[in-house]
């Protein structure tokens, strides 16, 4: 039996075999969709204090974090005292509940602040987050 060998294009170049490339292509490509879902969306960091007593909050919420480094975010953009209380008047809802998710290492002092500048805007509804214990 005679196998032909690789056929020769012209100026020397020959063929290539392209199904082994397009099986490891559509391999890479079945790992990164099964992959994807695991992916998380939220990279902010914080540890919650733990509390036995909480309760857990059902309405749409402002979301106010204060990670360890005493960075504030607000809706997972990086804000700053200033920003906040833009946003917060601008948001004029007084009877929206916020939510102050905290990092146990932050600074008291600046927690005390964020509650301190909600009150003044009239907010009504002012939550600390919290990690329940069993």
């Amino acid at each position: 039996m005679r196998f032909k060998r690789q056929a020769k294009l012209e100026h020397g170049l020959t063929l290539i075999d392209v199904a082994p490339m397009v099986s490891i292509i559509v391999q890479l490509l079945v790992f990164f969709l099964l992959l994807s879902p695991f992916v998380f969306q939220n990279s902010i960091q914080v540890a919650l204090p733990k509390t036995v007593t909480s309760d857990v909050i059902k309405e749409e919420n402002l979301i106010i974090l204060l990670n360890s480094e005493n960075v504030l975010y607000l809706n997972s953009a990086v804000t700053t005292m200033k920003e906040l209380e833009a946003a917060l008047s601008a948001a004029g809802n007084k009877t929206r509940p916020v939510i102050i998710k905290a990092d146990r290492r932050a600074s008291l002092g600046r927690i005390i602040d964020i509650w301190d500048l909600c009150r003044k805007l009239g907010i009504e509804k002012i939550n600390i987050a919290t990690d329940r214990t069993q």
